[in-house]
């Protein structure tokens, strides 16, 4: 059984006769009838009742039919995965986005990335403190969305992308929030500060809005830190896109700690300079580029 005389088939039962098979697939009707017959000897009962004018498929030729239109279809798509990757498509791209910046508008440049080269797959990591940077270094990421420190300014190229605020904050039962005065340093050391662990490893790693001294609890992401927060167990920064609604309702709000001021980050979309970009990394930096030009 070959992919040829699948195709065979499927224009027998398109276009109704052997000799319109023929003509559309540009071979002799002698030739078709022998690479049906043949297709038919190879796998042991009749596609076609012969006694009409028009061939009709008989009951296992339907079932037969039904199933190689999906193997024509995969092959079809097999082939054009080919035809990509011979044109340099890459076979997979890799992004990392700090955690402090909403996946939404990523997501869309991702989605129409998708529908241009389909067979790229795209690998999207979420990495918080170090992490993208790692990632990049260590050539596991071809792009990045991160803040600029301890990038190798050398080494990369940088666009700035996004700008995010962190702000202290706590369940307003939470004993730190029920007085609106400065806590200072020594007072705020009491209450455990819920931090996000650095992604990366020691080596990169690296520390913002940690509290020296204080009690902390460090978590895995921002999700598990909002729950605690939520749940009068601690304070912690939060970026303020993640938490407008509770900002709004009042079951969160901000705290006034020394040494602790809300923090506005810029964010950059970074990728290493004197790489071999592909065609789907350079149109996702392009689609990047362009939805920060979009939002400014």
């Amino acid at each position: 059984m070959t992919y040829e005389q699948l195709l065979i088939l499927q224009a027998i039962v398109s276009e109704g006769t052997f000799r319109s098979a023929a003509e559309h697939l540009h071979k002799s009707q002698s030739a078709v009838s022998h690479m049906l017959k043949k297709l038919e000897d190879d796998i042991g009962f009749l596609l076609f009742s012969r006694e009409a004018y028009r061939p009709q498929l008989t009951p296992e030729g339907e079932v037969f039919y039904r199933q190689a239109t999906r193997a024509i279809q995969q092959m079809q798509q097999l082939r054009t995965t080919a035809r990509n990757l011979k044109a340099r498509h890459e076979a997979f791209v890799s992004l990392a986005v700090t955690a402090t910046y909403p996946l939404t508008p990523v997501l869309e440049v991702i989605g129409h990335i998708k529908q241009q080269y389909p067979t790229t797959d795209i690998n999207l990591s979420r990495e918080t403190m170090a992490g993208p940077l790692e990632r990049l270094l260590q050539q596991e990421a071809d792009i990045i969305i991160a803040t600029m420190d301890g990038v190798p300014v050398d080494q990369v190229e940088a666009i700035p992308f996004a700008n995010i605020t962190i702000v202290p904050v706590a369940h307003p039962d939470f004993e730190a929030a029920q007085n609106p005065q400065m806590k200072t340093i020594s007072e705020i050391q009491s209450y455990t500060q819920i931090i996000v662990a650095d992604s990366s490893t020691s080596a990169t790693s690296q520390s913002r809005d940690l509290l020296p001294g204080g009690l902390r609890w460090t978590v895995s992401d921002f999700a598990a830190k909002k729950e605690i927060l939520l749940a009068k167990q601690g304070w912690g920064g939060i970026p303020t896109h993640m938490i407008e609604e509770e900002l709004a309702n009042g079951s969160l709000v901000a705290l006034n700690v020394e040494g602790y001021p809300p923090r506005y980050s810029q964010l950059f979309q970074i990728r290493r300079r004197n790489s071999n970009t592909g065609i789907v990394a350079q149109a996702i930096w392009q689609q990047l580029t362009e939805l920060q030009h979009s939002t400014t």
